[in-house]
């Protein structure tokens, strides 16, 4: 039985496309262990001067920094006790949601989940996969490295010791409720099918 953690980026609750994909998958996974966090309907905030020094390497001095250091304590505990990290990838102009790019300020720390060697960064966050659930309006040439959502995704997790990373996208959703409902129940089905 593994366990998945997944993140909910999209800001359109039961109309996002990227969530259809999440729950073909899970419906697809039904022994798995699931820890659910859904970045709409709890943001994790974004990083302020407020916050900054609570996320950092060292355990801050003072009250006002707790707040900020519990959640990301709690963050990143749910991700090193994942085996499988799903997450949901809506392409908001040519990027990864706020929201999402909050969550990995809050997991991305240095002597936790990344190491600085003399050899370069090494990611501490090993054995584990993840599933990306992308949607988008249009179709793009990925290989070009346009838009940006998935190599700044690819780059965050792979920072973080992450390189196991499938990518399941449902584009052309903006071409007509026809082209729309094929790209979503070909992707659906192909996430489902990923062992």
């Amino acid at each position: 039985m593994s366990n998945i953690l997944v993140i909910r980026s999209a800001a359109t609750g039961d109309a996002s496309v990227s969530n259809k994909l999440i729950d073909a998958y899970l419906a697809a996974h039904p022994e798995a262990t699931v820890v659910e966090r859904n970045l709409d309907a709890n943001p994790v905030p974004h990083v302020t001067s407020a916050s900054l020094a609570g996320i950092g390497r060292q355990a801050p001095e003072g009250e006002g920094f707790a707040e900020a250091r519990a959640l990301q304590d709690g963050l990143i505990a749910e991700v090193f006790a994942a085996d499988v990290l799903l997450i949901g990838l809506p392409l908001y102009n040519f990027g990864i949601p706020s929201t999402l790019k909050s969550w990995f300020d809050y997991i991305l720390r240095a002597g936790t989940t990344f190491q600085y060697t003399a050899e370069g960064p090494e990611g501490l966050v090993k054995g584990k996969r993840a599933i990306v659930a992308q949607a988008r309006a249009g179709k793009y040439d990925d290989a070009s490295g346009f838009p940006f959502a998935v190599p700044h995704l690819k780059g965050m997790l792979g920072f973080a010791g992450v390189t196991d990373v499938t990518v399941v996208t449902a584009e052309g959703l903006a071409f007509g409720p026809e082209a729309a409902a094929a790209a979503i129940e070909a992707a659906s089905a192909e996430i489902a099918a990923l062992a």
